[in-house]
């Protein structure tokens, strides 16, 4: 009994000491801001990096591949010029899972701060979160972030590594009115309101041909969702140039595809100026949060009424300036993957003020199929799991099913980029725009970052929410006359986030439940990924350059069929 008491004596205290003695082996990293810097304080997400590839900055080639370099990372507050702060041997890692972890070696090293603001909400909460900067909510390129040039370092077992952050991402100069490209941006009212400062909307508007000449002409609007966009993209009044250096597109194995996508943009200039295509006017919207590069275009707890703010503040504005026909029956919206679940839920959420929505490749529209996990019936998010074994839960695949990447890699990531949702990344948004409000001012969790246990109740407030299929198959006796002929969704069967799965849950509730029938289209793509967006007869790399004409057949004849007597049908068809 007593050798046996020694043994489990000995046993807990040499695991006790495990931890300690992987602190001692970590290197020793103390990051300094540069007292060259023009700054008070800084609080922030403080992201350390390590590459042994040195073809560039550590900063540009954290992603979740396995071809990923090394991160980590931690909060810090009140950092001034001159502080040094001493990296936690225990701070959050990725594709390590601790600092500690990090094998010796010889390292290009960076550091980086992810400037933090704070806000004073209209909830009465105070968050610190990354305020966008005119890049669309990018961590390694907003201006303001302060960071170091690389450095190259033997890191060995409790080294020391010194760095000093010095160096500031300088502004982005904002894009120039053309002849065809206006730029506007607007103080949102509604959206100043909840954030307790000024908050900006902003939007690229392409002109239609004539739009000087005829001044009598009131115009259709197409709104095109999608991710935060710096200027107004896929127009190009030249051939592309001939002076470009082909690049092969490893998505799409095709050698020179930049050229084609100049070819595209070119295409579409000729299309938009010919004499037999209509004249409306189309919009890509910027409305970037503190939490990702665009809103998801509806109202949320955590980010505020950007729904509204975009539909009844933006959209008018727009249609005042540049002649807009300014009513419902006039306003499409399409866009894929986050476009096409915006198209959509905008759709819904406000059926009279538009007219139909062209959904392609959109985030998941049915939470039982959230990407490959039923967030109702399903207890973690991170592994299927059996009664003697589990397996990971894929995130990304190709068209023939190879899996790159799992649900709980890609989560281990977003912890490393900001704790609380702000990661900046697609989980995370996701997080920030469906879930309700915490005690803390945050986004309360779908499911433990670490473990993935899904919780339930938070669960139940997306359902009513923010499941599009559930709210439309709950509400459908009152949407169901609204959105009559409106709704047009597309997915490629082989998605690459399996988003697929979901479309086909919404074509079973539209084809099966609906009355009165919906009376719109749900189509798949043979062995499509993702971005596909409806076209049977191109390769998915043009198609998805296509979309700013692709779907205009479609919406002239839904304005021919449902404008209200008396409408202006005629002052925009000149040639």
């Amino acid at each position: 009994m007593r050798y046996f008491f020694w043994y489990v004596f000995s046993f807990f205290l040499l695991a006790s000491c495990n931890p300690r003695e992987k602190d001692a082996s970590a290197p020793r990293v103390v990051i300094e801001l540069s007292d060259s810097l023009d700054v008070s304080s800084l609080d922030g997400r403080l992201l350390l990096m390590f590459s042994s590839d040195d073809r560039e900055e550590p900063r540009f080639q954290i992603s979740n591949s396995t071809e990923t370099q090394i991160i980590f990372g931690m909060n810090v507050e009140g950092l001034k010029p001159g502080d040094q702060v001493a990296f936690d041997p225990e701070a959050e890692g990725y594709p390590f899972d601790r600092l500690s972890d990090l094998p010796p070696g010889i390292y290009n090293v960076q550091a980086l701060l992810h400037v933090y603001e704070t806000f004073n909400l209209a909830t009465g909460h105070t968050v610190q979160l990354p305020m966008d900067n005119g890049e669309g909510q990018q961590w390694n390129t907003s201006p303001g972030n302060v960071y170091n040039t690389p450095v190259k370092v033997e890191v060995s077992d409790g080294g020391l590594v010194s760095l000093t952050l010095n160096q500031v991402i300088p502004e982005i100069v904002p894009p120039q009115d053309t002849q065809w490209i206006k730029h506007i941006k607007i103080r949102s009212e509604k959206l100043s309101e909840f954030w307790g400062r000024d908050m900006y909307l902003g939007a690229h508007v392409l002109l239609p041909k004539g739009f000087q000449e005829h001044p009598e002409a009131r115009y259709p609007l197409m709104i095109f969702h999608g991710h935060f966009p710096r200027d107004f993209g896929g127009f190009r009044t030249t051939p592309p140039d001939p002076e470009l250096e082909p690049e092969y597109s490893e998505r799409f194995g095709v050698e020179g595809y930049n050229i084609v996508q100049q070819q595209e943009a070119y295409d579409f200039y000729k299309r938009w100026t010919a004499e037999d295509f209509p004249r409306f006017l189309i919009i890509e919207i910027q409305h970037p949060t503190p939490y990702y590069d665009d809103s998801y275009a509806v109202n949320s707890a955590s980010q505020g009424p950007y729904g509204d703010a975009i539909t009844y503040e933006l959209i008018p504005h727009i249609e005042k300036q540049f002649r807009g026909l300014g009513e419902g029956w006039s306003r499409f919206l399409y866009g894929g993957s986050t476009g096409g679940w915006e198209s959509l839920a905008v759709q819904v959420m406000y059926p009279d003020e538009y007219n139909g929505c062209f959904a392609a490749c959109p985030d998941p529209i049915d939470f039982r199929a959230y990407c490959l996990t039923n967030i109702y019936e399903d207890e973690n998010a991170y592994y299927y799991s059996g009664g003697h074994d589990s397996l990971e839960v894929p995130a990304h695949r190709d068209y023939l099913g190879n899996i790159s990447t799992t649900v709980k890699r890609d989560n281990q990531l977003e912890l490393v980029l900001g704790d609380r949702s702000r990661s900046g990344q697609q989980w995370d948004i996701w997080e920030a725009t469906y879930s309700p409000q915490g005690k803390d001012g945050y986004p309360e969790r779908i499911w433990d970052k670490k473990t993935g246990i899904i919780d339930k109740a938070v669960a139940a407030y997306w359902k009513e929410n923010y499941d599009l299929r559930h709210i439309m198959e709950r509400d459908w006796e009152k949407l169901g006359p609204k959105l009559k002929g409106k709704i047009h969704i597309y997915c490629g069967d082989m998605d690459n986030y399996y988003l697929n799965n979901a479309v086909y849950l919404m074509e079973d509730f539209l084809e099966s439940t609906t009355n009165p029938y919906y009376d719109g289209e749900v189509d798949y793509g043979d062995r499509a990924e993702h971005c596909w967006n409806g076209d049977q007869e191109n390769p998915n790399h043009i198609s998805r350059l296509r979309y700013n004409s692709m779907y205009v057949p479609k919406i002239m004849d839904r304005i021919y069929k449902t404008a209200p007597e008396g409408a202006d049908l005629s002052s925009w068809r000149y040639k």
